[in-house]
């Protein structure tokens, strides 16, 4: 079995069981008599969070376990550590915040986690990888001439930097794009930050030019694309839009 059999089984499990488990919680929100409640214990709401947790660990030490040759078995570890992952991905936000923020604003992080993950898996089932990853595992410092190496790691290592701070502007899906395609984290990089990333919060001070051009972008580019993505993910996975102060 080759790397890319387990990861579609992985991708199979992710997907499918977050649109389950979003049909699921939002059968419960809207009170279908027939659908099963929350699963409680005592005055204890046990989240789904907790199942996948287990899950998750259940298969990653089954998988390390299972022999090569056992292909059936390796396919369902791989599938049950997608369905552990959407488990616990879909309630990311509670693992942040330590609370139910499930049907609020924050929530949303956990349809944006998932849909990373979903993003990233099918990308990697295309075939693309993190640049460097080829070139690294072929470099062997006395088989390469030394010019040709020190290129390479200093490529890998300079294209790993714009991407960090690409992150670190807040521009999470450029940062991340750009581990796989060059440039693009460069482009990320020296462009603004959006206001209230790490870099805004360090770089650009209350009242200065940056930060003001800053917040006119995000109001001008970056909203309008927020309005489509939360209209998309609330289409899928349910309005959120409980009060922070309402937890359910």
């Amino acid at each position: 079995m080759t790397g890319s059999e387990r990861l579609l089984f992985f991708f199979i499990g992710l997907v499918t069981t977050f649109v389950f488990i979003r049909i699921s919680v939002r059968m419960i929100r809207a009170k279908v008599r027939w659908w099963p409640r929350n699963i409680v214990h005592g005055d204890t709401h046990v989240h789904h969070v907790v199942f996948g947790t287990v899950l998750l660990l259940l298969s990653s030490v089954t998988g390390l376990l299972i022999p090569d040759d056992l292909y059936g078995a390796r396919c369902a570890a791989a599938a049950g550590l997608g369905v552990g992952a959407a488990l616990v991905l879909d309630e990311f936000a509670l693992i942040l915040h330590l609370r139910d923020v499930y049907w609020m604003k924050a929530g949303r992080l956990s349809v944006d986690a998932v849909f990373l993950a979903v993003g990233l898996t099918g990308l990697f089932l295309l075939g693309a990888r993190p640049l460097g990853y080829d070139e690294v595992l072929q470099l062997n410092p006395e088989t390469t001439p030394s010019d040709t190496f020190t290129l390479r790691l200093v490529a890998i290592g300079v294209n790993l930097c714009f991407a960090i701070v690409a992150l670190l502007k807040g521009k999470i899906w450029t940062g991340l794009l750009g581990l796989l395609v060059p440039v693009v984290p460069a482009v990320g990089a020296v462009r603004l930050a959006r206001p209230g990333s790490p870099w805004a919060r360090w770089r650009y001070p209350d009242g200065s030019r940056k930060l003001s051009r800053a917040y006119r972008r995000e109001a001008r580019l970056r909203q309008p694309i927020i309005k489509a993505k939360i209209a998309v993910q609330e289409f899928i996975s349910g309005r959120h839009d409980l009060p922070d102060h309402d937890r359910p």
